[in-house]
């Protein structure tokens, strides 16, 4: 039986990255054999860790980025992983996971020792890729 295609897709993703970025190639499989596991790695039952996705949200002229004050961890947005480029309203709406949004200038939050490496190396990545 295949796997389900939403798994494919993130096998593909995955092992396109480590071609991409071989600095993170060691990371890349770590996650493939995590996804490999005969377990629930997409439910937060799964007591060892389970899957997320998050998106490094840019507004539409690419200058700015949507950080996510998460509630519970009472942290800035630190599990980014693709960059989503918003073309129409900008409005972010808070939900139960949030407590604040703030779109903040990308090329401030690249330098800004206060902010989470994580999403420091996303500014970075993103100044790099968009010639900013």
């Amino acid at each position: 039986m295949d796997r389900p295609r939403t798994i494919a897709d993130l096998e593909t993703a995955l092992h396109c990255h480590a071609i991409a970025e071989p600095a993170q190639a060691a990371l890349a499989a770590e996650y493939l054999a995590f996804l490999g596991l005969d377990a629930p790695v997409f439910e937060r039952r799964h007591l060892a860790g389970h899957f997320t996705a998050s998106a490094f949200v840019v507004s539409a002229d690419g200058e700015r980025a949507l950080l996510l004050h998460h509630a519970k961890l009472q942290r800035w947005h630190w599990d980014v992983r693709y960059v989503v480029r918003c073309t129409g309203d900008e409005s972010p709406k808070i939900n139960s996971e949030s407590c604040a949004f703030a779109w903040l200038r990308i090329d401030e939050l690249a330098t800004d020792e206060s902010i989470d490496p994580s999403i420091r190396r996303m500014c970075e990545r993103w100044m790099r890729l968009s010639g900013k």
